[in-house]
């Protein structure tokens, strides 16, 4: 007995000092922190300078605090220029000017007003002056909330709405009590422009970020992107031998996901590229606009290259000896399609008009032979047992083919022949009327038990007459579904070519053309780069 505890205190010993040891080694989440920290700046070095440029904002205005004859002449109001550029820096250029002048202009205009309370208040008594301010206080606040709710006013001077309200409120309040308020208004107004000068000068001169090349880059990617869906899903589905990659579907749901959770981001880089300068040679009028257009047009059309990718995991599939017979038109017909979104990209990408030629005479060469081998193999689309129906339906009769039909049915223990039966659409729902209309004439469960089996296998062999033939009718018909849907995005990005006054197109690529790379939104405040 006493061996036995002796050598459970020493195991337990030993777990406790296991435990211990183990509590003390750093956890798989630890680990993976410098990895994810070096991935967060890999996807995108801007993310880099951002925060470099942030610190040493930070470090220009702390100089207010820091050196003695400006701390003297700003005091303890310094910090309001730090609350500003902690606020205001934003990552892109556009988002930094939206923010900083909506302060700036919240800032002034609730000043401006409080000023002009406090002097009509000025000269009433203690009770009146408070009801007065109240009263203000109260008006101004709703007036200022209700606003808020105007559609353009919350998307572009939202939070210069609740500056001017914070303002107002804690000049106009304060008033009452402190009677210097006027100085300390004004001295944190100053120190508000400073802030919002060091941010505007890191946004706009050093190294900026602009929303505009970003948004005109996002739109590139996600045509190549698209493009790149396409390619994968035609080529896995025409595959000869079943294969296991999975290179191959994330590239097709990378490809078209960007597409798909794209409106936020382009609505958002839209708004804060309207207002930014026109920093370019020629200083045309930036499309935010009809970029936004281009990608509801790409959204729909990545609508179909998801249902497409969806053909390749639907239950029911095509044989591949079937899929086979139709592979070369398909190729071709996707081919035509991606060769006309990298023209697409590249007309974007290159600042000039799309080819006369995008939609070339190979694209309807393609449609054609699709839609003769289709014709050309009409079984496995109509069937051959409703060909047959039909043929002994004028040969024999209806009526005299279901009696026969019902009477050969049965074997020896009551089993039914499926052979015997039609297997359309039409026998198996002549068989479900049937069965409800004679329902009451049914007598035993034995007999309602052996309907059911019958109907289920009806309905198998229905099925299988048009299930190797089906899914790959979905998918044909899918490619000529982005046919069409091809010109509505070409028409969109024709307008932005007239809109943004791309180059004409000549046959020579442009050598001094930006090469655009995919790049990952940095975030949601992110800019993906460009202009005109």
């Amino acid at each position: 007995m006493s061996n036995k505890v002796h050598v459970g205190s020493i195991e337990m010993e030993e777990g406790l000092k296991k435990t211990k040891w183990e509590a003390l080694e750093p956890s798989e989440t630890i680990k993976k922190i410098p990895k994810r920290l070096w991935n967060v700046g890999k996807e995108d070095p801007r993310r880099v300078l951002h925060s470099l440029k942030v610190g040493l904002a930070l470090t220009l205005v702390s100089l207010l605090y820091l050196m003695e004859p400006l701390f003297k002449g700003i005091g303890s109001n310094a910090i309001w220029a730090v609350m500003t550029v902690v606020v205001v820096l934003e990552f892109s250029a556009g988002a930094t000017l939206c923010k900083g002048l909506n302060r700036g202009l919240g800032t002034l205009v609730a000043g401006s007003l409080a000023f002009f309370i406090e002097f009509v208040a000025n000269d009433s008594g203690k009770v009146l002056r408070a009801i007065f301010i109240g009263t203000a206080v109260f008006i101004i606040g709703a007036a200022g909330t209700y606003i808020r709710f105007i559609p353009y006013i919350k998307k572009n001077y939202d939070y210069g709405v609740v500056i001017f309200l914070l303002t107002f409120n804690l000049i106009t309040v304060s008033s009452y009590r402190v009677d210097s308020v006027i100085n300390i208004a004004h001295d944190r107004l100053y120190t508000i422009v400073i802030g919002c000068g060091i941010c505007l000068f890191m946004s706009l001169l050093v190294f900026p970020i602009w929303s505009g090349e970003d948004l005109h880059k996002t739109t590139v990617c996600k045509l190549r992107g698209l493009s790149r869906s396409i390619e994968a899903c035609v080529s896995e589905y025409f595959e000869e031998k079943e294969k296991e990659t999975s290179d191959l579907k994330d590239r097709i749901y990378e490809g078209y996901q960007a597409v798909l959770d794209s409106k936020s981001i382009d609505e958002t880089l839209a708004l804060y590229a309207n207002w930014e300068p026109r920093h370019t040679i020629r200083c045309h009028k930036f499309p935010c606009q009809q970029y936004v257009k281009v990608g509801a047009v790409l959204r729909q059309f990545g609508y179909t290259v998801v249902a497409l990718h969806g053909c390749l995991q639907t239950e029911i599939q095509t044989p591949r000896s079937v899929r086979a017979l139709f592979k070369d038109p398909c190729v071709r017909l996707a081919g035509e399609v991606c060769k006309a979104l990298s023209e697409l990209a590249d007309s974007i990408s290159n600042h000039r008009h799309c080819s006369p030629e995008i939609l070339s005479d190979h694209l309807h060469v393609a449609l054609q032979d699709l839609n003769s081998a289709i014709k050309s193999q009409p079984k496995l689309f109509l069937g051959s047992n409703l060909h047959r129906h039909n043929n002994n339906k004028h040969q024999n009769g209806g009526v005299s083919q279901r009696n026969n039909s019902s009477n050969s049915g049965k074997g020896q223990n009551g089993a039914v022949s499926l052979s015997s039966f039609r297997t359309d659409t039409s026998a198996l729902m002549e068989y479900r009327r049937s069965f409800k209309n004679n329902n009451s004439d049914i007598s035993t469960a034995g007999e309602r038990r052996m309907l059911r089996p019958q109907l289920s296998k009806i309905a198998v062999m229905t099925s299988l007459e048009f299930s190797e033939a089906l899914p790959f009718a979905a998918f044909a018909s899918l490619l000529v579904e982005m046919v069409a849907r091809l010109d509505n995005v070409i028409e969109e990005v024709e307008e932005l070519g007239r809109i943004a006054c791309f180059k004409e197109y000549d046959n020579t690529r442009d050598p001094t053309a930006d090469d655009v790379r995919c790049e990952k939104p940095a975030n949601v405040m992110i800019s993906v780069g460009g202009a005109e």
